[in-house]
């Protein structure tokens, strides 16, 4: 089991950072209407985000203890929930590279060779989310691993002070900046206005941070003419340090294939826990 712990241990990071994806939508300045405002137009981009059935996307930045990161995802939200993710954690060395699969409601961790080693030729650790229950709290943030992670840009509608910064070039795209800070209290409170389905998405994305301790973002969105957000950064100051994350997204809606991996590579913690009882 102790090798399963340092699977685990990676699992609050890697998961985490699923929470930290997001996207969202709205014209370019050049585009817009002279009557559209920085806030008229994050509005528009939360409404699209429910438009989205799957995305890829990059991160860089730092998380709190774990420091910097760097990551590629891609996932699926419809018509099942299914997920990739390859993540380093470049201030833990060796040890900070895990690749995470979420499918059929198992998450899988892989470690690679130095997994392999420590768990009898076995490269992968399964954790089934439905039968763990109350002891995924011990996975960190597991539980977040299928939620829509578009629902983080949404957090800007709550602000009193978004402003557009100006227009910039982002990976070739040209975008139109904008910028501004708010509490999760004051997000929170903007959702009064949205539908059930939506306003329980969004809440759910509100509760990572809440248990990292976060209570304000200072939030950057760099939206292209195609009316979807190019680029995102978060930052905001937890419990145990700070966090600034920055999203880039390459895809929008186009297919998104995810497998298991191969059952001879995957080590079942259900199995391995009963194990360890008989023992």
């Amino acid at each position: 089991m102790g090798s399963s712990s340092v699977r685990a241990g990676r699992v609050g990071l890697a998961v985490l950072l699923l929470g930290t994806g997001a996207v969202a939508c709205s014209k370019g300045a050049s585009e817009e209407s002279p009557k559209m405002t920085p806030a008229a137009a994050v509005a528009k981009a939360a409404k699209n985000v429910e438009d989205i059935t799957s995305l890829s996307y990059r991160m860089t930045g730092k998380m709190p203890e774990e420091g910097r990161v760097k990551a590629e995802a891609k996932m699926r939200l419809k018509p099942d929930v299914a997920m990739s993710m390859k993540i380093t954690a470049l201030d833990k060395g060796a040890d900070g590279t895990a690749e995470i699969r979420l499918v059929d409601k198992a998450l899988f961790i892989g470690g690679g060779a130095a997994a392999a080693k420590e768990m009898d030729g076995k490269s992968w650790i399964k954790f089934d989310m439905a039968a763990l229950g109350a002891a995924g709290e011990s996975l960190g943030a597991a539980g977040q691993a299928d939620k829509n992670p578009a629902q983080e840009s949404t957090f800007l509608t709550g602000s009193k002070d978004v402003k557009e910064v100006g227009t910039e070039t982002v990976d070739g795209v040209k975008t139109t900046h904008y910028k501004g800070t708010v509490s999760l209290d004051q997000f929170r409170d903007s959702l009064k206005s949205q539908s059930k389905v939506t306003r329980e998405q969004r809440e759910k994305s509100l509760e990572q941070y809440e248990k990292l301790g976060i209570d304000k973002f200072t939030m950057d969105m760099w939206i292209g003419a195609d009316e979807r957000t190019k680029q995102f950064r978060m930052r905001g100051a937890a419990d145990k340090g700070p966090l600034d994350l920055t999203i880039t997204f390459d895809d929008f809606n186009k297919p998104v294939n995810i497998a298991a991996p191969a059952a001879k590579d995957v080590a079942d913690l259900a199995e391995m826990m009963k194990g360890a009882q008989a023992g």
